[in-house]
């Protein structure tokens, strides 16, 4: 696909028979179908959302509620300069045009409230403590690459700037990180995760079995105190015992790198599912410029929300062919293996040909 990157270490292996059940255990798998699945959705309020993001909730949603488990809406809103006044607002009026609902977030609450990453700093740092306290952190300088997309989640091995040299952790000054947490403002160096070298291999629901070499480090919290996606996403997921990660498979690159962190604070494993991308006219994916490929303007347009979830569920798969109907309407018949694993590349035309899906 043209929006995947061209240098990756990623090695991925559609699922088929016993190769696919290898990398989950049984243990896993059992203590999973003892409990309902919690799913969430965690978008940014950056703008407004496009087909690609509804299509990735669609998924996330629909996963969830065939299991008869609770969904999580959480708003990641770690990159203040970022963040679009009433986005969050819209985005949740959109899902629910849409026909999709959820058990916890903002304005509902829940049992792992706040459900805003800017109001759950203490975890973050709680997280932080546990790390320095494994030896697995380091002081460093911050490029200027980093400090414009740290707190964006990662879209490819593009998205994540190599870290110098990982120090050994035992050579570093007594109370050093005691020093930093004690400042206010500047702290004078950002914290990078030390990975262990190693080859990191996991099942993921649409993509199959994935295995990358991960090495080196990368950064969870700049100088000026400002947390990492990569940090709030994998404390948020295991604070609120999220246990199936649906997102977009422009992240599946990052993942190995979670999957270490997670091992090193202790936590358990989520499942996950990569979600193939939508893409425009071009070839390009889809992102927040698309603007007559919004929600927002699709409505405008005259779309009814059941032509846009009928079109979205047979891009996925879980439909022979295109036609109009309810999101509750596709929860029993979902299944991860009806899945593939193609990009949707929409054509010029998609706002008037979705507006004419009877």
């Amino acid at each position: 696909a043209s929006w995947w990157p061209e240098a990756t270490r990623l090695r991925v292996r559609p699922p088929q028979g016993a190769l696919h059940s290898l990398a989950v255990s049984t243990a896993t798998h059992e203590a999973r179908a003892a409990r309902a699945p919690r799913g969430r959705y965690a978008p940014s309020p950056t703008g407004l959302l496009h087909v690609g993001n509804a299509r990735t909730a669609l998924a996330a949603w629909l996963a969830t509620r065939s299991g008869g488990g609770s969904f999580v809406w959480r708003v990641e809103d770690l990159d203040p300069p970022r963040v679009v006044p009433g986005a969050a607002e819209a985005a949740m009026d959109d899902l629910a045009w849409l026909g999709l609902d959820w058990d916890e977030g903002p304005g509902r609450g829940g049992p792992f409230a706040p459900y805003v990453q800017s109001l759950r700093s203490s975890h973050y740092e709680a997280a932080l403590q546990a790390l320095h306290d494994a030896g697995r952190l380091f002081p460093c300088s911050l490029s200027r690459r980093e400090l414009s997309s740290l707190a964006s989640a990662p879209h490819g091995p593009e998205d994540e700037a190599p870290g110098p040299p990982s120090p050994d952790p035992r050579g570093l000054a007594p109370g050093w990180f005691a020093e930093r947490r004690g400042r206010t403002g500047d702290r004078g160096s950002a914290l990078r995760f030390i990975l262990r070298e190693e080859t990191v291999a996991f099942t993921d629901r649409v993509q199959g079995l994935v295995e990358a070499a991960v090495a080196g480090n990368f950064v969870l919290q700049r100088r000026d105190g400002l947390y990492a996606y990569q940090l709030a996403v994998v404390v948020d997921d295991w604070a609120m015992q999220v246990d199936e990660v649906v997102r977009g498979a422009d992240l599946l690159p990052s993942t190995p790198r979670q999957l270490q962190l997670i091992d090193a604070l202790g936590a358990p494993r989520p499942a996950h599912a990569h979600v193939p991308m939508v893409l425009d006219a071009e070839g390009v994916r889809l992102s927040k410029r698309h603007q007559s490929l919004t929600l927002r303007s699709l409505r405008e347009a005259g779309v009814r929300p059941q032509q846009l979830v009928g079109m979205m569920a047979w891009s996925l798969g879980l439909l022979d062919r295109p036609e109009a109907l309810a999101a509750r309407d596709l929860v029993a018949g979902f299944s991860w293996q009806r899945v593939g694993r193609q990009d949707w590349r929409l054509p010029a035309d998609f706002p008037e040909l979705v507006a004419a899906l009877r």
